[in-house]
């Protein structure tokens, strides 16, 4: 007598093998980005202890072989970890510095339209009408005056910044009073 076999169930039999091996390896990588964070981005994920510290252990190694065996040992108490969680606070801290840098960017290039084209100051004044108008003339005229005196310094000698420096820090107090 010939036993058929069973007919497919429908029912869901979980993730596939595949599927298992891809999730641990994406836990692994993470782990790996863990690992080459520095201490204060790590204790600011609220990880728990033992996490903390095999990652902690994980950035003393100096054996390949133990780096290995360590990694792979975080990589495992991934498992229990919100990952989600971790990868949206990585995004967040890689993406918002980008964001800060552009921010800083713009501020720099309109410092320099400033000292350069009295035409980005209406710009502004438009832009802020609440401005203290004459200060930020003031530092302007300042700034121009010190980049004038920079083009005639000696080859090896430090150009004056302080008025170049104090321009942006008005320039960043605006941009921050805008984003609130």
């Amino acid at each position: 007598m010939h036993e058929t076999p069973e007919a497919p169930s429908d029912q869901y039999e979980g993730p596939s093998k595949s599927q298992v091996k891809r999730e641990m390896l994406a836990l692994l990588d993470l782990g790996r980005q863990l690992i080459e964070l520095p201490t204060a981005k790590l204790v600011q994920l609220n990880l728990n202890e033992n996490l903390l510290d095999a990652i902690l252990l994980a950035q003393r190694t100096r054996s390949h072989e133990g780096l290995r065996r360590q990694v792979h040992y975080v990589g495992k108490l991934m498992r229990q970890a919100d990952a989600q969680a971790i990868r949206q606070q990585l995004d967040l801290w890689e993406n918002g510095s980008r964001a800060q840098a552009r921010s800083m960017h713009r501020l720099e290039a309109l410092r320099d339209r400033l000292i350069a084209d009295d035409e980005a100051l209406t710009s502004i004044l438009e832009y802020f009408p609440g401005l203290d108008i004459q200060a930020l003339r003031a530092q302007i005229r300042a700034a121009r005056k010190e980049a004038q005196q920079n083009k005639t310094l000696s080859e090896g000698s430090e150009p004056a910044r302080k008025h170049y420096r104090a321009l942006f820090q008005i320039l960043k107090q605006l941009d921050f009073q805008d984003e609130k």
